[in-house]
């Protein structure tokens, strides 16, 4: 595998142009609602607002950098890694903030953290897995 070729990535639902294109919309969408109701789910979840606002604005220009990868004519290898790396690095961090006692949630608050950091690592191991299975062209 070299992560400076290309891939064919358009075979089935569960391509990884699709799943590209699927964690972008998601990653957008968690964005805006991290962003605009930064003070709501902060009293929800007893995580500060001063974590999810930033944490929101992060995810957008993520998101373009996913919907450009996935919008290529040949989806470049390192491009799909990264994205895959980066969202190891999101579930890794949303794990990390409760354990490390960087932030004290309350149990729905902690749910919260737990099921988006369990998303993302099913969309993580699925382009990965899509990944290993495209031809490089």
């Amino acid at each position: 595998m070299t992560l400076s070729s290309n891939t064919t990535a358009e075979s089935g639902p569960l391509s990884l142009r699709a799943l590209l294109l699927a964690d972008a919309v998601t990653c957008a969408a968690m964005g805006g609602l991290l962003a605009l109701a930064a003070e709501p789910l902060a009293r929800l979840s007893a995580i500060p607002s001063a974590l999810l606002l930033p944490a929101g604005l992060l995810l957008f220009p993520i998101a373009a950098f996913m919907a450009l990868v996935a919008t290529r004519r040949r989806v470049l290898r390192a491009g799909a890694w990264l994205v895959v790396l980066g969202n190891l690095g999101w579930v890794a961090g949303s794990l990390v903030l409760p354990l490390a006692g960087w932030t004290a949630p309350n149990g729905l608050g902690l749910a919260f953290l737990l099921v988006q950091a369990a998303a993302v690592a099913l969309l993580a191991a699925l382009e990965a897995l899509a990944l290993r299975h495209t031809r490089t062209v």
